[in-house]
């Protein structure tokens, strides 16, 4: 396998634990992969990502990046906080929807002095291309990450998981995430393949792009990239999306309020609360055994939570 260069980030292998009162509610072996304690700003799963592309653009020579998302973006606030931490200069081209007033991350992008502009768009061809005129508008190259970090290149930093988990010697069945932009997934579920070959991985999807192909051509990037031939699984993906990406459901609140209550642990609107309640879900509906071991990934996302209005319910 082809091995690629990455820089340390992140404070890696995060906890991995069972959650025992979760796993009392919910009537089967319930564990958590911390990727929100990776040391990184609020953490989360870009940091791994981030490993490998900021490695990318430092060893071809750029000292500007640009990524983007939607206003509270973690992954947007990640990418900002790990250039400012290997001496990158980052600006963030956002588009302009979800909460932009400062609230959430976009706190934390002020306070690191991170330069951001909002595109009233919601084509990420729009982005991608003010990207270039900014760059232009500057004098300098631009090393673009695509929206998530989600390409063959930053997927590999969720092989590695795979792996650490792997390494943890417990076996687990089931394994469950988030899928917002297809990166993770394609991580996950192909270093399931090469390291946990038994085990099964159910994406929870929170946006409603079609991650079936997003996915699917993300791991054979992979294949590609690594110039290997592991073969690929079609993903199964489960439908979480509620009312649509980033607007908080009724479910995903409910997962939040339960996971704070019975494990003081923090998750978000946008990406982990609805992950999570697809766990809880699969799991009223007995697909787990008393005695398996299911896995959860915690990607992060805490920022955005505290973007959202819940006094007056409109989190809900």
């Amino acid at each position: 396998m082809k091995t690629f260069d990455k820089i340390s980030l992140g404070l890696f292998p995060t906890p991995l634990y069972k959650l025992e009162n979760m796993s009392k509610e919910l009537g089967t072996n319930v564990w958590i992969k911390r990727d929100d304690l990776c040391g990184v700003a609020l953490g989360g799963n870009k940091v791994r990502k981030l490993e490998y592309l900021l490695a990318d653009a430092k060893k071809q020579g750029y000292d500007l990046v640009m990524t983007t998302g939607q206003a509270q973006s973690n992954h947007a606030m990640l990418t900002a906080a790990c250039a400012r931490k290997v001496g990158l200069d980052c600006i963030l081209v956002l588009k302009k929807r979800g909460v932009t007033a400062r609230k959430g991350n976009l706190i934390l992008n002020h306070l690191m002095g991170i330069e951001v502009r909002f595109v009233d768009t919601d084509s990420y061809d729009d982005i991608y291309a003010e990207m270039d005129r900014i760059g232009e508008q500057l004098h300098r190259r631009v090393y673009k990450i695509p929206c998530g970090g989600s390409n063959a290149l930053g997927a590999l930093g969720y092989v590695d998981c795979m792996e650490e988990i792997a390494q943890s010697g417990v076996h687990f069945d089931t394994v469950v995430c988030a899928c917002g932009s297809g990166g993770t997934a394609a991580g996950v579920i192909y270093g399931a393949k090469k390291f946990l070959p038994d085990t099964r991985v159910v994406c929870s999807a929170v946006d409603s792009d079609p991650f079936d192909k997003i996915v699917y051509d993300i791991m054979n990037d992979i294949n590609a990239l690594l110039d290997e031939h592991t073969e690929i699984p079609m993903p199964e993906l489960l439908n979480m999306v509620g009312a649509g990406y980033s607007i908080p459901s009724f479910e995903g609140n409910a997962a939040i309020e339960l996971m704070l209550r019975r494990e003081g642990i923090v998750l978000d609107t946008c990406y982990t609360g609805k992950a999570f309640a697809g766990l809880i879900r699969m799991a009223k509906e007995g697909q787990f055994k008393k005695d398996d071991n299911v896995l959860f990934i915690h990607t992060g996302g805490a920022g955005g939570l505290f973007a959202q209005d819940w006094e007056s319910g409109n989190a809900r």
